[in-house]
This record gives structure tokens, C-alpha cells and sequence, in this order.
């Protein structure tokens, strides 16, 4: 299941980056078009203006006719004098200079026949004609303004923009695939250690057992003794023992639930039950600190649908924190409401709390919060990651709220049933 969802992540973040690339290209190519047009517009308005001015100059527009009339139908442009190519080329200079138009141009006078099949439209066309309404009744010309670089231009002129569009691209799509790169690799190595750690305390199963047989089998024997150490020393090697394989299959039990190898079976339990039980074989601990051990139970709809075995080992957790992280006389409440549809259990005590900064990472596997040199709690950092797994396989949540120094309150919510 958690290699589809990762398949489906891959897959979507693909197409939307492939779709997000599609409209950046789009983007540019409209951009091209709204320069080229912009081009089209300033062009049109340089020869349109040039025109104008050239008719009111009747001398001018005298000699172009002379000069049209002395040439051919089949010549492809006009020879002018130098002094009508000067005025022309005066015109286009001052109005170039003030529409802010810096390109090559050049120009000619040609017949309408020639004029006629280019406007200037497209990267390709970089012609642009007009009439000359003074000389058109007469002689029938136009002024052809023509931009060899018009391409070039229009390229320059996005050329910032262009650049930054594709090394952004380049950029965003090589982070993409060093991420998910990094998301796999990540994901092996979690399979690896996860692996790891189930064949190490398959392991260390075999020879805790036979310490505990060995160690019952030394009880035995030394309790018909007179000398009491070595019954006290058995008990001791059964005591630590039972704690080690505790830890061992609490190991077992969380990279199984990732796993999915330990299906949960649920069954309709009475919380209320579970908590009196869970009372009943912590009290002695609490007794034995000289603590105390209150319990409030008002919850009128008392039935969840859980696994007995994970949902009591998981309460369990919750009540050995609770012993193990007060100081001095532990005192601990325990409680049950009901909202709405809903059961809350609500685990409070007066121990040593937990800083706002590591309340958010308690949660996490293998996490424990920092006591500098000081280990004098022993644990791997998986029960309350195990308590959150329980807790949200049978539909619930649980929060935490403590303060450092004055305790912690860790409220469960299950669904009734």
C-alpha cells in the first residue's frame, strides 16, 4: 500500500510539473507574440507618421512622382534622387528616435504591385507598406519600410526573460528528480533498518528465553537454600529479563504494525474494564513510591471496537511513563468522559513534564527527549510512537498537553461503538 502511494505521489507531481512546464513554454510564446505585435504597432506608427509628414512636403512628393513615372512596371522599387532618399530617411530617423525604436531599417518606393504582398504580420514578414496618398491618384506608390533584424530584435528584447524562464526550469526539474531520488533512497533505507531490526530481535528471542528457563530453573533450586542470595540474584536475573524481553517485543510489535504483519482483531471491550485491570497491576509500582493513584471513570458509553492485546499494551505505556518520568511520590489520575459520540481517556500526572520544543517530536520513532548526560530512564524511544500507531488503527487521536516541571496530560479519543 505504501508503494502505490508512493507510485501515485511520483506520478502526480510528475504531471503537474510536466503540465507546469507546459504553460511556462505557453507563457513565452505568448510573450513572443504580444513583443512581435508590440513591434508590428510601433513599426505601423513610424511609417504612418513618416507618410503624413512626407505629403505635406509637395516638393518632395513632386520629384517622387517624376521619379516613378521615369521607371518601368516591372521594376521592384523606385530610384530615387539622393536628396528625396535624404528627406526620407531624415523622417524615418526623427520618428524612430521618438517612439524609442533603435533597429536597422531601410526603405524603399515601390508600385502597389509590389506592396501588396507583405504587411509585416509574423516573425517571418519584416516589411511594412503604406501608401503615399499624395502621389497614390497619380502615379499609384507606396513606402516601403523594411527591418532585416526584426527577428533578432524581438529575441533581444525578451532575451533577460527567456534566459531566466529556462534556467528556472532546468533548475526546478533537477530538484524534482534529486527529491524524489532522495525520497526513494530514504525509503530503502527505512525497509533496511526496518528489516534489520525485526531479524535483531528475532534474535535476541532464543537466548532470553533460555535466560529465563535457566533463571526460573536457579530459583527453584535456591529456594530450598538457607543462603538467600542466590535466590535473590535468580529474581533479579528474571526481573531484568522480563524487562528486556519487553523491550524486544515492543520492537517486534512496531516494525510488524508498519509492516502490516500483526492484523489487529477487534473485538467490543469495555474501557472501563481494561482501566480497572490496568489499575489493579500498576498500583503496586505507584504503593511502592509511596504514590498515589486516583481514578475517575464517568464515561456512560463504555464499549469500543479495539484489539485487547495492542489497546491494553499501549494504555500500559501511557501508565509506565506516568510512574517513570515522576519525581519523588508519583501522583496520577486517570479518567473517562464521553463527547458526543466519542470515549476520552485522559492520563494526567505531576512529573517531570515535557518542553513545548519537544512535544511535537515525542511521537516519533526512536525520538526521546534530551536529558544531557543523565540516562536514568531506560527505553528506545518507541512507546508513545507505538501508543499514536494503536491509537490511530482503532480511529482515534490522541494530544498532549504538559508543562516542563509540572506534569503531563495525555487525552485519548476512540470511537464509542
Amino acid at each position: 500500500m505504501k508503494l502505490n502511494r508512493n507510485k501515485i505521489f511520483i506520478a502526480i507531481s510528475s504531471l503537474a510539473l510536466f503540465m507546469l512546464l507546459i504553460i511556462q513554454v505557453n507563457w513565452i510564446f505568448q510573450t513572443a507574440r504580444i513583443k512581435e505585435e508590440l513591434f508590428n504597432e510601433k513599426a505601423n506608427m513610424v511609417l504612418a507618421r513618416t507618410t503624413e509628414a512626407l505629403a505635406a512636403d509637395k516638393e518632395t512628393c513632386r520629384k517622387i512622382e517624376a521619379c516613378v513615372a521615369k521607371d518601368s512596371a516591372t521594376e521592384m522599387a523606385t530610384k530615387l534622387g539622393s536628396g528625396e532618399a535624404h528627406t526620407i530617411d531624415s523622417l524615418f530617423t526623427h520618428f524612430m528616435r521618438f517612439y524609442n525604436f533603435h533597429i536597422d531599417y531601410s526603405f524603399e518606393v515601390v508600385k502597389p504591385t509590389q506592396a501588396a504582398f507583405s504587411n509585416g504580420t509574423g516573425f517571418a514578414n519584416f516589411s511594412y507598406n503604406k501608401a503615399l496618398e499624395t502621389t497614390a491618384g497619380k502615379a499609384g506608390v507606396a513606402l516601403k519600410l523594411i527591418f532585416p533584424e526584426k527577428k533578432e530584435f524581438i529575441i533581444a528584447e525578451m532575451g533577460p526573460m527567456f534566459f531566466t524562464s529556462v534556467v528556472l526550469i532546468l533548475v526546478v526539474l533537477v530538484l524534482f528528480w534529486r527529491t524524489i531520488l532522495s525520497l526513494l533512497k530514504e525509503k530503502k533505507i527505512a525497509e533496511h533498518t526496518n528489516e534489520f531490526l525485526n531479524n535483531m530481535t528475532h534474535e535476541f528471542k532464543t537466548p532470553l528465553t533460555n535466560i529465563a528457563l535457566a533463571g526460573k530453573m536457579l530459583q527453584k533450586e535456591a529456594s530450598g537454600r538457607p543462603d538467600e542470595k542466590s535466590a535473590h540474584y535468580a529474581g533479579v536475573i528474571l526481573e531484568e529479563n522480563e524487562k528486556l524481553r519487553l523491550q524486544v517485543e515492543q520492537v517486534l510489535g512496531m516494525t510488524g504494525l508498519e509492516r502490516g504483519e500483526i492484523p489487529l482483531r477487534k473485538t467490543r471491550l469495555d474501557i472501563h474494564s481494561l482501566i480497572n485491570d490496568l489499575v489493579k497491576s500498576s498500583n503496586m509500582q505507584v504503593e511502592h513510591r509511596q504514590g498515589k493513584l486516583s481514578v475517575q471513570l464517568d464515561a456512560n458509553k463504555v464499549m469500543v471496537l479495539a484489539d485487547k492485546t495492542h489497546l491494553t499494551n499501549a494504555l500500559s505505556n501511557l501508565m509506565d511513563n506516568a510512574i517513570k518520568y515522576s519525581t519523588g511520590k508519583p501522583e496520577i489520575a486517570i479518567s473517562s468522559s464521553n463527547r458526543g459520540q466519542d470515549l476520552v481517556i485522559v492520563f494526567a500526572d505531576q512529573g517531570i513534564g515535557i518542553e513545548r520544543d519537544y512535544q511535537k517530536k515525542v511521537f516519533n520513532k526512536y525520538f526521546r527527549v534530551p536529558t544531557g548526560d543523565v540516562h536514568d530512564v531506560k527505553g528506545f524511544g518507541l512507546g508513545l510512537a507505538y501508543v499514536k500507531k494503536i491509537v490511530a488503527l482503532h480511529e482515534g487521536t490522541i494530544e498532549l498537553q504538559s508543562e516542563k516541571g509540572k506534569g503531563t496530560i495525555f487525552t485519548i479519543t476512540l470511537p464509542n461503538v
